[in-house]
């Protein structure tokens, strides 16, 4: 069985997390950049009616639409979004490869008895994504990254377009040449003087000439491409500095007893990532934030590093009952780890209370149900309905 790759892209992503502090602007152009010598950073889809694009000046953005409504970047806002939307894909599978803040692909091998095709994965997280966040996105999936970038820039705006192995060549030939990475405007400038203008012929091009046009390697590259044929593999970011996770209420809670449920979750997504990346860390920090937007963050360092889920709850708890919270309304929670080590260079030392076999190798046999099933299928009893226990 072939495993298929989701590659989601926001659609517009600085203007549309504008568009949600802002919502008086939808409907109406609007550019975010800066002063007259920075450039556009992203423009909604009324403002690219008029030309607008991104890495556009700002001066030229402005004498094309003058009538456009200019936002200031905000980028912790779109760092604190995007992290939230990775935390979504991350709900599927724990193989996630960002790409941009805005942008990431997913392999979804052994996610199908659990989250069902691919296609129902990709409107699950389309759904997700806009119902937490109030932005759209957009999902290629394809046997591979490649194809699925393509296929996520035809879905565009807030769609899905699936390509399956047998409908690579038919999907990818009558394309413009500037879908295949690697093909700039120079290159495809190059390639135009010897009457290659899509992929199709490209790809029916010899080896030898292509790299005569563009280079050897380059050449190489290009004609692999023009097939679908992609060997890289979605590989997950592991050199991170925090492993977070996060999660906004469907609605505001104000009893602590649903606030710590959720601690229960997150602990769990976060020592499993940080066990995928093969990472330790000591520190626990928990971020609340409530009703009113305020935020308040308390954090507690453990006597070891560690990746047990059950470690990290217990330390997240900690942390959140030193707020002493009793009525608070509360919008967001989030669980990070941090001082991050080498799980393979910070030996565990077991306590003299603690049994030879225990909640890490249960984590480790969870993590294994989780790489064969999907991310999910075995959670704390306590996340379980009355009706699932």
């Amino acid at each position: 069985m072939v495993s298929a790759v989701l590659h989601v892209d926001m659609d517009a992503f600085y203007a549309s997390v504008a568009l949600v502090d802002r919502p008086e602007l939808r409907g109406h152009p609007v550019v975010v950049g800066g002063g007259h010598r920075s450039v556009v950073l992203s423009a909604t889809y009324e403002a690219r009616a008029f030309g607008v694009r991104s890495a556009m000046p700002m001066a030229r953005a402005r004498r094309l639409c003058p009538q456009a409504t200019v936002v200031r970047p905000d980028h912790e806002r779109y760092a604190a979004v995007s992290e939230a939307v990775m935390e979504v894909f991350r709900q599927v599978t724990h193989t996630v490869q960002p790409t941009s803040v805005d942008e990431a692909f997913l392999d979804l091998g052994g996610t199908a008895r659990r989250w069902g095709t691919p296609q129902q994965v990709a409107e699950w997280i389309r759904r997700t994504v806009l119902a937490e966040q109030q932005i759209t996105c957009s999902v290629g999936i394809g046997p591979n990254p490649f194809v699925a970038k393509v296929a996520s820039g035809q879905a565009k705006p807030d769609g899905v377009r699936e390509v399956t192995p047998a409908e690579v060549v038919p999907f990818l030939h009558p394309l413009d040449v500037g879908v295949l990475w690697g093909v700039g405007e120079r290159t495809a400038e190059q390639l135009a003087r010897f009457g290659l203008t899509t992929v199709g012929q490209v790809a029916h091009t010899p080896v030898p000439t292509l790299q005569r046009i563009v280079g050897h390697h380059a050449g190489a590259a290009l004609a692999e491409r023009a097939w679908g044929r992609d060997p890289a593999r979605v590989r997950p970011v592991v050199a991170e500095k925090t492993i977070g996770n996060g999660q906004t209420f469907d609605h505001d809670v104000d009893d602590p007893r649903q606030v710590e449920t959720r601690l229960l979750l997150l602990s769990d997504r976060v020592a499993a990532r940080a066990r995928a990346a093969g990472s330790v860390g000591r520190t626990v920090q928990v971020t609340v934030r409530f009703a009113g937007f305020t935020t308040v963050q308390r954090s507690t360092t453990l006597r070891r590093p560690t990746d047990v889920s059950r470690e990290v709850h217990e330390a997240a708890l900690v942390a959140f009952r030193s707020l002493g919270l009793q009525r608070a309304r509360v919008r967001m929670v989030r669980v990070v780890l941090s001082g991050l080590t080498p799980a393979e260079s910070t030996p565990r030392q077991a306590m003299l209370d603690e049994p030879e076999v225990g909640w890490r190798e249960a984590d480790v046999a969870v993590d294994r149900a989780s790489a064969r099933f999907g991310a999910g299928i075995v959670r704390p009893a306590s996340l379980l309905s009355g009706a699932g226990r």
